[in-house]
């Protein structure tokens, strides 16, 4: 099977094609596509890294093959790493996602329409660029949103359970758990299915109670925006002294404060971002089922704040070769359903502009009612003008 990265030669994009590469994800008869911009720097830059990475790993490399123009654009799975990101900023007040938004939904647009003229019908399509809501609900309003999942709510999964993990003192493979929500300031723990290998349901219990202190999402907002004032404060006579600071926190605050800081100072999430596109492309191409946390368009399959969820948000899904295929989504306590009716609002107002809110829906994959079995799995082990459109 095949794939491509659009924005190959952004900071994710560059990780996303090497860690393909050296963790032998693509067996060499299969080919792994770079895709850059004509008239760009990255379309000069493309033809480097192909020759870069046959120079460090030609002896298990696929075949590397570079396209310029989004029509040549032809993989089982596609990659979304194109578009712009923020750069980090003095007072700490990134690009807004509107911003954003003005700057990348023009970028994904364009492969949406090359992808529905001239592809298979059947690739399945990760978006890693942000907005990733409003990259995943364009491209499924033209490909069938079956088809599309945006990686950010799994990237903040991967993120809460190691959080969780160091806390417990514990290996983030011995912790489940999921984000939803929006993918940065909006994102949603879902505290409820936290679970931890070795321990009972009431030792469980007793651990999530202590972990919280007493908190609840309801006041989870007013603590990522006190705790960004902090570290702005602190960063700015010690980098090293705001680091310290997050570690002080409790994990669900730590999730949204630590990749803020790292962007804040000047570095990049590149590996991390990376790592966790790569399990999910790994997971298409073997053909096997497993359950992670992603942007979705929904069509009713998730209720939230009492009413089904029309459009995009991030929830626990199952997917595998066809793309997502269920949510997994319990009922849910009080303040995470709150929450993640928040969410889903702010992100139907952020996408609103920019489509026509009418997701396909011709997709291989069958619309499946909500699942109310517990979402239980093994977990899955610049500038402006920067070609890279993924986000912290």
């Amino acid at each position: 099977m095949d794939v491509a990265v659009l924005g190959a030669t952004g900071d994710v994009g560059r990780q996303i094609c090497t860690q393909l590469v050296e963790r032998q994800v693509l067996p060499p008869t299969s080919r792994l596509q770079l895709v850059g911009r004509p008239g760009g720097s990255s379309g000069r830059a493309v033809h480097g890294l192909r020759t870069d990475l046959v120079d460090a790993y030609d002896e298990h490399a696929p075949l590397l093959d570079v396209a310029l123009d989004p029509d040549d654009v032809v993989a089982d799975v596609v990659v979304v790493a194109a578009g712009r990101t923020p750069p980090p900023t003095s007072d700490g007040v990134p690009a807004s996602r509107a911003e954003l938004a003005a700057d990348n939904a023009a970028v994904f647009r364009a492969y949406a329409d090359a992808l529905a003229a001239h592809g298979s019908g059947s690739e399945v399509v990760v978006v890693v660029s942000n907005p990733v809501e409003l990259g995943v609900a364009i491209l499924a309003e033209r490909l069938g949103r079956h088809r599309v999942i945006g990686m950010g709510a799994w990237l903040d999964t991967l993120r809460f359970r190691r959080e969780l993990a160091v806390s417990l003192g514990v290996r983030r493979h011995r912790v489940g758990g999921f984000v939803g929500g929006q993918h940065g300031e909006d994102a949603v723990p879902l505290w409820s299915t936290v679970r931890i290998s070795g321990l009972d349901v009431d030792e469980r219990e007793r651990a999530v109670a202590r972990l919280r202190g007493g908190r609840t999402l309801a006041t989870f907002p007013a603590e990522v925006a006190d705790a960004k004032a902090q570290l702005m404060a602190v960063a700015s006579r010690d980098i090293a002294a705001a680091f310290a600071l997050i570690d002080t926190w409790p994990p669900d605050l730590r999730v949204v404060a630590r990749p803020w800081m790292t962007h804040q100072s000047g570095a990049k999430t590149a590996t991390g971002t990376a790592s966790a596109t790569i399990d999910l492309v790994e997971t298409i191409l073997d053909g096997r089922e497993i359950v992670v946390a992603g942007q979705v368009a929904l069509a009713g399959e998730a209720r939230v704040g009492g009413a089904p969820v029309d459009g995009v948000l991030g929830v626990p899904v199952v997917v595998g070769p066809e793309g997502w295929t269920r949510v997994l989504l319990d009922p849910l306590p009080p303040d995470e359903d709150a929450r993640l009716a928040q969410a889903a609002a702010a992100i139907a107002a952020g996408t609103a502009p920019w489509t026509s809110g009418t997701p396909a829906t011709t997709s291989p994959a069958t619309p499946s009612p909500v699942t109310t079995s517990p979402p239980t799995t093994t977990p899955a082990t610049t500038t402006p003008a920067t070609t890279d459109g993924a986000a912290r």
